[in-house]
């Protein structure tokens, strides 16, 4: 079930498991925007003093590689960020943003790009008129491009530490002696997930043994396809201790 308050989207799992994530109003994606779009017009400069250059040559074909180019690299520049960075781009990243899914995990490549196409549509007729009047109108501050990709654009959070004498019981971490492995899980884990794994952990003792098991369960498998570590490091722990081995390695460097 998710419920919608002003400015932040409360997700609950069917296990009863919740968490909130804020979402960014349209000023605050404006400024990320416009970040953006100074980037772009640097490099466009930077293209057109190599085009002008190159006009003898080339004659006015120069003027339409430079709008070619302006469009192409425009799309570029915000799929790759978005894919690379989990949902942010240099804009997002300054003003502390990022795209994710409804559900609050992690964007498919699918969703970046139809978002991101769709910038066409929410453009018309003028700076994104179409695409502003959308956002106010949206519980969810969501353009025409987030309505069809089934995404939001969110604050990040605080990422406070956890209180880890509740979380973790103290048992040794096996992922530490895979320092490389643990580094691409933190890379793999985006913040939203992390925090309803805090969660479900926190919340251990107001489940009872039947949905705790289930829960924990669906966790370890979903955790498990970040990384694959060594049966070394898994055999023989609990899908709980597993959770709790991913908490440690995801928050370790913050503590």
């Amino acid at each position: 079930m998710i419920t919608d308050l002003r400015r932040r989207l409360t997700i609950e799992t069917p296990e009863g498991v919740a968490f909130t994530i804020y979402l960014a109003g349209p000023f605050t994606r404006f400024l990320a925007w416009l970040v953006d779009c100074l980037i772009l017009q640097v490099a466009s400069w930077f293209v057109y003093g190599i085009v002008a250059a190159m006009t003898p040559i080339v004659g006015n074909m120069g003027v339409a590689v430079l709008i070619l180019f302006f469009f192409a690299s425009s799309f570029a520049y915000r799929i790759g960020m978005e894919w690379r960075f989990r949902g942010q781009t240099f804009g997002k990243r300054l003003l502390n943003l990022r795209v994710v899914d409804s559900s609050g995990l992690r964007l498919r490549f699918s969703q970046i790009v139809i978002r991101n196409l769709l910038r066409i549509v929410d453009a018309m007729p003028l700076f994104y008129v179409l695409g502003g009047v959308s956002m106010l109108f949206s519980k969810r501050h969501q353009r025409l491009g987030d309505l069809a990709a089934n995404c939001v654009v969110t604050y990040l959070p605080d990422n406070e530490t956890p209180d880890f004498k509740q979380v973790l019981p103290g048992k040794y971490n096996s992922f530490r002696d895979y320092p490389h492995l643990e580094g691409r899980l933190r890379q793999q884990v985006s913040p939203q997930e992390a925090d309803l794994l805090v969660q479900a952990l926190l919340r251990r003792d107001s489940l009872d043994a039947a949905e705790r098991v289930q829960l924990y369960q669906e966790l370890g498998r979903h955790f498990r396809e970040k990384t694959t570590f060594p049966d070394e490091a898994t055999v023989g722990i609990t899908d709980e201790q597993y959770l709790r081995n991913v908490v440690d390695s995801v928050f370790r460097g913050k503590r």
